[in-house]
């Protein structure tokens, strides 16, 4: 297992992350257990779960599976789902922020949170609202990380400039769906990271399922998984052309003598905007097949053929400006040269 920075700060976290919004959802508690510490036995110490998951029934069973090891793993979870009727019991409110932070640790039966995301995009609270009261739960010791999940690059650019500019505790990682299928983060959000420094801890790795091996070109459904349940299975994202990019996953699996998810996964972890991949599983045999996934290496010229089928066209303004620099080189006439 390797193990990055997160971010800008000091904090390792393994490659592979542990998504655990199958717990209290097809995965009971003895199920959990035996995940979380096949996991912790691999090597792995990232665990991420939130507090809107089975209403809150995930972050209860991470804390149980975790128990005594506690400390040989770092915790992520997450802020803005509804958690009761009232008006102030969803968002990012500095009220719900405060409510759902101590209803987080209760759960998970810890003092601390490592990295406690903003979930989703709420534009009924002030960015700087949100921003400091995630501070003062740093400087309370409360949670020792922050981060923000599925913002656009602009809501990103402007947060971090709040936090910069008001000596506020600054997002480290940035959470965005991203895989072979879904590739649009590419276009603003990975240059903004890598600009500011901020980790990329990718959820959907495996599109819900889809690049796991269950299913062939042309099929949408399979009886038992995500797809046939209507269940976090995100098609609506997908590359128009997912079918031919699933083939070329397949063959390039059997070249490799790979599992399908192993390879979808891999693909991910080398690109180097990337911190951790965060794979789910609901029994212990799917998580095994994907920690498989860890330290080893998809061969260039096969990375060069899965990044080729399944590449994005560039849009604007991207798709007029790419070349600037070539032609601003190319209009260059050194002394002497006609």
């Amino acid at each position: 297992m390797e193990y990055r920075r997160l971010g800008r700060s000091g904090l390792k976290v393994s490659e592979i992350c542990v998504g655990t919004m199958t717990f209290g959802h097809g995965t009971d508690m003895a199920e959990a257990e035996r995940i979380v510490h096949t996991s912790l036995d691999a090597g792995v110490t990232f665990f991420d779960t939130a507090d809107g998951y089975s209403d809150g029934e995930s972050e209860t069973m991470l804390g149980r599976a975790l128990g005594t090891r506690r400390r040989d793993a770092v915790i992520a979870t997450k802020v803005f789902n509804a958690m009761g009727p009232g008006p102030n019991d969803s968002g990012m409110s500095r009220v719900h922020i405060m409510h759902a932070v101590e209803d987080s640790l209760r759960r998970l039966g810890t003092d601390y949170i490592d990295v406690y995301y903003i979930h989703h995009v709420d534009t009924q609270t002030p960015l700087e609202e949100m921003l400091r009261a995630f501070d003062d739960l740093v400087r309370q010791g409360k949670i020792r990380y922050t981060a923000c999940s599925n913002y656009e690059a602009w809501r990103l650019m402007e947060a971090l400039w709040i936090s910069d500019s008001r000596g506020l505790a600054r997002f480290e990682a940035y959470q965005p769906q991203y895989s072979l299928v879904v590739r649009d983060i590419e276009e603003e959000l990975v240059p903004v990271c890598t600009l500011k420094g901020l980790g990329m801890v990718v959820w959907a790795p495996l599109a819900g399922g889809y690049l796991s091996g269950k299913y062939q070109p042309g099929q949408s459904s399979v009886a038992g998984s995500r797809s046939a349940e209507n269940w976090a299975f995100p098609t609506r994202f997908f590359h128009p052309d997912h079918p031919t990019i699933l083939a070329e996953l397949l063959t390039v699996a059997r070249d490799l003598g790979r599992s399908p998810a192993q390879v979808a996964v891999r693909w991910v972890l080398q690109q180097p905007q990337v911190t951790s991949a965060i794979v789910g599983a609901r029994t212990t045999d799917q998580l095994s097949d994907t920690l498989a996934a860890a330290s080893w290496r998809v061969p260039d010229d096969l990375l060069r053929r899965l990044d080729k089928v399944s590449a994005v066209p560039h849009r604007y303004p991207r798709a007029m400006e790419e070349t600037m620099a070539e032609r601003r080189n190319r209009a260059v006439r050194p002394p002497g040269r006609g």
